[in-house]
């Protein structure tokens, strides 16, 4: 009976043995992988694109984008170091502007289809400062969501 005891014990020390072996090659295989650094895909040229102005009360985000829709730079007031109710101006709207333009010298941007979306004070301003700053502007639209009839209103109180 003690002998089938200390195989046991030995079978279960062995077992152990290979387990700890196999989690170590498994640790050992995960640490050597190469890891591959993602880095900015380079762009081609780009002589038509897409801007997308979203003006709140509170901000001015611009996206630029290609025809197909991949986001190519953006900016945003808060990004350009406005803070506060600085970042919902129209000269604010006008930096941003000229922000993403200047990430995007390098691949030869000449015309844009504009879309404006949202009721803040840089819709205006930020289309011109497009035009101010070299581009040109081929089509402006207006895609800002408008209710058809909207939520319902809450009930009259009654005093």
């Amino acid at each position: 009976m003690s002998e089938q005891t200390s195989t046991t014990k030995q079978d279960v020390v062995s077992e152990q043995a290979a387990a700890d072996a196999l989690l170590d090659a498994r640790d050992a295989k995960a640490t050597t992988k190469k890891v591959k650094a993602r880095g900015r895909k380079k762009l081609q040229q780009l002589p038509r694109g897409r801007i997308y102005v979203k003006a709140s009360y509170n901000n001015t985000v611009v996206t630029l984008t290609d025809p197909i829709g991949n986001t190519v730079a953006w900016s945003s007031a808060g990004a350009c170091g406005f803070r506060g109710p600085k970042k919902a101006t129209p000269y604010a709207a006008g930096i941003v502007i000229r922000d993403v333009i200047r990430k995007v010298t390098t691949i030869g941007l000449k015309d844009v289809d504009v879309f404006v979306c949202g009721i803040g004070s840089g819709r205006e301003s930020a289309v011109r400062a497009l035009h101010a700053n070299g581009l040109n502007v081929l089509s402006i639209n207006d895609v800002t969501p408008i209710p058809h009839n909207g939520c319902r209103p809450p009930k009259p109180r009654r005093i």
